[in-house]
């Protein structure tokens, strides 16, 4: 079944209701978690009876909506840096964690089937390997028949926290994607054949109806519509598949206080199982909020989704819940700040 927009809209209606009195708190951000938000808000409303209404935007637009203080938190993979922070009177904390994965379309090959390194990957969104039969993707893929077929480029067409994580990424790995494009939630993406969608759900359906296409989307995203992933050779030198465990591997010696707001890069961590692209999603929130309520409703929210009942559910979605350490942190020294 495939993430289709007109069928995300439904769904986000039907997940976080649409009536006044169900839509107690707002937040508006990254695709990346949307569909964990989606299952949390669900059955936090038949638990509680208080509704969630996320809009489902891409990072760029959570960051602007919660400085507009249109919602009550926004949502971005793309981390604000301590600067930004203290400027806008924030607090930021990771809410959930999970991976950016390398998609294609080609036939005869499922998920796993090729390999790819980092510096590969970088080459052919560079537009420096054009197509899937060029002498390094053969070297990686030693008695596979590939063809003599062109690489489209997809990519996110809207400011994009998992464009943040994937670029972030190829920078980690190549010195050319460094030096000519780097990281950012959006980037100037040079390949000639690059083409855009907006948000995880639009990148997956591009590139599930074109062939010869790869892209970048959240592994849910990936795994619901059925499209191949990579094998990905991580910064061990073993060839990795995504995953709940190599997700965990790569989020297992993190250290969330060596930045400002816990905005860690998780890319190319040096763990034998890890996958080289996990990221978290951060929730921004003002310290001093103007609806006292709403915003202890989405402390109250979160609070949840950290305990049982919200890490069962992300282990569902192949999401990493937060370790118990980690959540009692941000209780005490991050939602501290928060006027309640």
């Amino acid at each position: 079944m495939r993430f289709k927009p007109s069928l995300l809209i439904a769904a986000a209606a039907l997940a976080f209701g649409s009536s006044a009195h169900a839509a107690d708190i707002t937040g508006a951000g990254a695709t990346f978690p949307f569909p964990i938000y989606s299952k949390w808000a669900e059955a936090y409303k038949k638990e509680t009876g208080v509704g969630l209404n996320y809009q489902s935007i891409g990072s760029s637009g959570g960051v602007r909506q919660i400085r507009a203080k249109t919602v009550t938190f926004g949502a971005t993979d793309a981390p604000l840096t301590g600067d930004e922070l203290a400027r806008d009177g924030m607090v930021q904390f990771p809410a959930i964690i999970g991976g950016t994965v390398p998609v294609f379309n080609l036939e005869g090959f499922a998920a796993g089937d090729l390999r790819i390194t980092g510096p590969v990957l970088a080459d052919m969104f560079l537009g420096k390997i054009t197509k899937w039969n060029d002498a390094k993707i053969v070297a990686l893929n030693p008695g596979k028949s590939l063809p003599d077929m062109a690489i489209t480029v997809i990519h996110r067409a809207d400011g994009s926290g998992t464009t943040f994580n994937f670029t972030d990424y190829l920078s980690a790995v190549s010195e050319d994607w460094a030096g000519r494009v780097g990281k950012g939630a959006a980037v100037k993406w040079p390949a000639a054949t690059s083409v855009g969608g907006k948000g995880n759900e639009g990148v997956a359906a591009n590139v599930a109806r074109t062939k010869g296409a790869i892209g970048y989307v959240e592994y849910t995203y990936a795994k619901k519509n059925k499209i191949p992933n990579f094998a990905l050779k991580n910064a061990s030198g073993k060839f990795v598949m995504p995953s709940l465990e190599t997700f965990a591997a790569a989020a297992s010696d993190v250290k969330w206080d060596k930045v400002p707001g816990m905005g860690v890069s998780m890319v190319d961590e040096d763990h034998p199982d890890a996958w080289p692209i996990a990221t978290a999603s951060f929730i921004l929130m003002y310290k001093k909020p103007g609806d006292k309520n709403a915003s202890n409703q989405a402390l109250k929210f979160f609070d949840w989704a950290y305990k049982a009942n919200g890490k069962k559910l992300a282990a569902e979605l192949d999401y990493i819940a937060l370790p118990d350490s980690l959540t009692d942190k941000i209780r005490k020294e991050v939602w501290s700040q928060i006027d309640q």
